[in-house]
C-alpha cells in the first residue's frame, strides 16, 4: 500500500460567474522512502495539488488517502505530524530561530524541555543548528529553508510536502537544498515537492509535469539536459 495516494481527484475554483478547474482527474502514489517532484509553469496549479495532497484543502472530486486513511475525514490527525506541510518563513520575523521551530511542538502540547531537544535535533540535521539563535530576519533564503524544513521535521512526519523549495535560493546552494531533501528520504521520510524549474528536478526517484490540470510523465524534452547537468552534482552532495 502506498503513503499516500490520490485518486481522481478534481479542483475547481470559481470566480465570479466562471469556473476554472485547476485540477483535473488527478491521480498520485507516493512510496515510503521516495522523492517526487512535480514540475510545472507558474498558475498551472502546482501549489494547489500540493495543498490537497497535504489535506489542507480537500477535493471536489476524488479521494487522497495517507496511511490508508480517507483525508477527508482524518486530516486534521494526519496533518503535522504524519504528515509536514513546508511552508516558508516571513522574512520579517524577529522572533529566535529556535523558538519558531519549538512553537509548532509547544501548540502540540509538548513540554518545553522536549520541544527544546526535538527543535535542536531538527536544526542540526538540517544543517541550520548555527542558525538557531538568529533572528529570522537575518536568515538568507537557503537557510530560510532549511529551517522552514526542520520546523516540519521536529513533528517526525512520515511525509513532507514542499512547494518550491528552491524559489529564490542562491544558484549555488541550490543543490545543497535538493540533496538534503534527497537525504531525507534515506530517514525513512517520503517528500512530494514541486517546482517550476528544472534544476529543482534534480535527484528526484520520479519527475511528473502538471500541465492544464493534468498530472502526466516526465517533463518536456527541453528539460532533460539542464536535469542531467545537475544530477550528478546533487548525487555528490548527498553522498
Amino acid at each position: 500500500m502506498s503513503l499516500l495516494e490520490l485518486k481522481s481527484v478534481t479542483k475547481c475554483y470559481r470566480e465570479a460567474q466562471h469556473e476554472r478547474v485547476v485540477l483535473r482527474e488527478v491521480s498520485l502514489q507516493i512510496d515510503v522512502n521516495e522523492l517526487a517532484v512535480v514540475w510545472s509553469r507558474r498558475g498551472s496549479g502546482r501549489s494547489t495539488l500540493l495543498r490537497v495532497a497535504a489535506g489542507i484543502e480537500a477535493p471536489d472530486d476524488g479521494v487522497v488517502r495517507f496511511d490508508g486513511r480517507d483525508l477527508a475525514s482524518h486530516g486534521d490527525d494526519v496533518l503535522g505530524t504524519g504528515i509536514g506541510y513546508c511552508q516558508k518563513l516571513l522574512g520579517s520575523g524577529s522572533q529566535p530561530v529556535l523558538e519558531v521551530v519549538m512553537m509548532p511542538l509547544l501548540a502540540a502540547g509538548v513540554s518545553a524541555a522536549p520541544a527544546r531537544s526535538r527543535a535542536r535535533e531538527a536544526l542540526e540535521r538540517v544543517g541550520a543548528e548555527a542558525c538557531a539563535t538568529l533572528r529570522v530576519s537575518a536568515l538568507d533564503t537557503s537557510e530560510a529553508v532549511r529551517v522552514a524544513l526542520a520546523r516540519v521535521l521536529a513533528h517526525r512526519p512520515r511525509l513532507i510536502v514542499v512547494d518550491d523549495p528552491i524559489q529564490g535560493v542562491d544558484l549555488l546552494e541550490r543543490d545543497r537544498v535538493l540533496a538534503l531533501l534527497r537525504s531525507l528520504t534515506k530517514d525513512g521520510v517520503a517528500v512530494l515537492a514541486s517546482t517550476t524549474e528544472a534544476t529543482g528536478l534534480a535527484g528526484a526517484d520520479r519527475v511528473l509535469t502538471l500541465m492544464e490540470g493534468e498530472l502526466r510523465g516526465p517533463p518536456p524534452q527541453e528539460l532533460a539536459p539542464v536535469l542531467a547537468l545537475h544530477r550528478d552534482s546533487v548525487r555528490r552532495a548527498s553522498a
